[in-house]
């Protein structure tokens, strides 16, 4: 019970930080947007749709701007751990009678409510791509947020755990972050790429998140540029989210403090 009611304060603590951080929340969705704009209308005129996809490059795009929505919201949600270690909270915490899997479960649920939200924000821009999934697209479309959300703040969080300053911290999650969303099939089809970066879009968990997202922005009638079925694309990215999950408890379990 004690563990729980710590759950629910961490995650409340998590929230309320990115509520009161205007410049977070301007930033999470301003920057996608602007490069959903630009990349949109700048390919708008040479991109050429995968056989049987609907809409332009814009309404291509929007799935994996989406995505790019839940990977930096989600991680950069976790740089407060770098930051709380200097500051003595994390200490705090530590010592306190209740399990250090606490922390990451409240941690991880705050920063996946967090990129959550604010990829449903984005939604509002759906109308500018004639995009209407209906309510079973957009409760795909929800539990893929979930679980991209939950997969990517639990993956923030472990290496944050381990990371001295915030600089190292964004150094690594680059070279994370933008491999994983280039090769998501997020700007291009898997089909249209060369044979070896296609084995990494397949490869790429991020690929089956945007794909899912794709069956439910297009209310699972446009099968094109996926890579696997709703169930499929669902399955994959669960079990991906699970596995950073169990990541994050097994780093929080190590020692803390480093000479």
């Amino acid at each position: 019970m004690h563990a729980l009611r710590t759950v629910g304060a961490l995650t409340a603590r998590e929230i309320l930080k990115f509520v009161r951080d205007r410049s977070r929340v301007i930033g999470a969705l301003a920057q996608p947007l602007a490069l959903w704009l630009l990349l949109g209308l700048g390919f708008q005129g040479t991109f050429q749709p995968p056989q049987g996809a609907a809409g332009g490059y814009g309404a291509f795009l929007f799935p994996g701007i989406l995505a790019l929505v839940l990977l930096f919201t989600a991680i950069f949600s976790t740089i407060s751990i770098v930051e709380e270690r200097t500051s003595g909270f994390l200490q705090g915490v530590l010592v306190a009678p209740t399990p250090r899997t606490a922390l990451v479960f409240g941690t991880t649920l705050g920063g996946t409510l967090i990129a959550t939200v604010q990829a449903l924000l984005f939604l509002g821009a759906l109308p500018l791509v004639n995009l209407s999934p209906g309510w079973l697209g957009v409760g795909m479309v929800v539990a893929i947020c979930l679980l991209t959300g939950l997969a990517f703040t639990a993956l923030g969080f472990a290496i944050a755990w381990q990371m001295d300053t915030t600089r190292g911290f964004h150094a690594i999650m680059n070279l994370f972050l933008l491999p994983l969303w280039f090769l998501s099939g997020a700007m291009f089809p898997a089909e249209g790429a060369a044979p070896i970066l296609r084995v990494f879009v397949w490869a790429n968990p991020v690929s089956y998140a945007v794909s899912g997202l794709r069956h439910g922005l297009h209310g699972f009638a446009d099968p094109a540029a996926t890579l696997a079925g709703p169930a499929v694309c669902l399955a994959v990215t669960a079990g991906f989210a699970g596995l950073m999950l169990a990541l994050a408890v097994w780093e929080v379990r190590r020692p803390f403090f480093r000479p």
